[in-house]
């Protein structure tokens, strides 16, 4: 069974090119444009992996992380990558102090990407 990935960003141009490059690396992808969407979905489903914005409209990247973070299930385990175009050092220990597993900046090699995912998920993929 493909390992399932939900990506969570407000940018559709984004979202869209996540879901092609991670469905022809054998992912399975969920997206969705708003934070709450995201936590409505992991209620009902199970994902191995968020790919969070940043920068979203009523609801952060930041927001999401915590919140999974602090249930009292499974779910706050899931693995969660940040990604966002905000770089300062203030931004990044933000991303840590939440839990996310790791913060990357925009723009990113899609290639690199697939292989951080990939280590990330522990090296399930190449």
């Amino acid at each position: 069974m493909p390992q399932r990935i939900l990506v969570v960003d407000d940018d559709i141009l984004v979202v869209e090119a996540l879901q092609e490059l991670l469905t022809a690396s054998g992912y399975e992808v969920s997206m969705v444009t708003r934070g709450q969407d995201a936590l409505d979905l992991l209620d009902r489903e199970h994902f191995d992996l968020l790919i969070l914005d940043v920068v979203m409209p009523k609801m952060t990247g930041f927001d999401v992380c915590m919140e999974v973070r602090q249930r009292d299930d499974e779910k706050s385990k899931v693995k969660i990558i940040m990604l966002s175009a905000k770089d300062e050092p203030t931004d990044v220990s933000v991303g840590e102090k939440y839990g996310c597993n790791l913060y990357l900046t925009k723009p990113l090699d899609p290639g690199r990407l697939k292989e951080l995912i990939s280590e990330v998920l522990g090296g399930t993929h190449s």
